[in-house]
């Protein structure tokens, strides 16, 4: 089993930004392509960005693209996302995934999930 940690959520006005982690334990020899979900309160679960495991190729969402950069380092088996110039309408739990196969994935079909962590953006 792998376990998926995230951190640096918290509070941030508009324009802010903020730098997510996500630390994976366990069986890390098993994941592959990693990423960010996020749900804001009354909506569904909405897809961020995600990496390969190679971190050669990346993907984000349009809602987001250009402000947030995803990255990862494999010896420290972690994945960051840097958000920057937040909007309120960026405010959720942010889930950090990871899957046992390499290759990204859009849909929420991920092995593992984390616990999320909440950002809110004030205006």
């Amino acid at each position: 089993q792998v376990q998926l940690v995230e951190s640096g959520g918290g509070l941030v006005q508009a324009g802010g930004s903020l730098r997510l982690s996500c630390a994976a334990s366990g069986r890390t020899s098993s994941v592959g392509a990693m990423g960010w979900f996020r749900q804001a309160p009354g909506k569904e679960r909405e897809f961020v960005g995600a990496i390969n495991w190679s971190g050669g190729t990346i993907i984000y969402a349009d809602s987001v693209k250009g402000r947030c950069t995803i990255s990862r380092d494999n010896a420290k088996n972690t994945v960051y996302l840097q958000m920057n110039s937040l909007k309120p309408e960026d405010t959720a739990v942010y889930y950090c995934v990871a899957d046992k196969s390499r290759f990204i994935r859009t849909s929420s079909r991920y092995d593992y999930w984390g616990q999320g962590t909440q950002v809110t953006v004030s205006s």
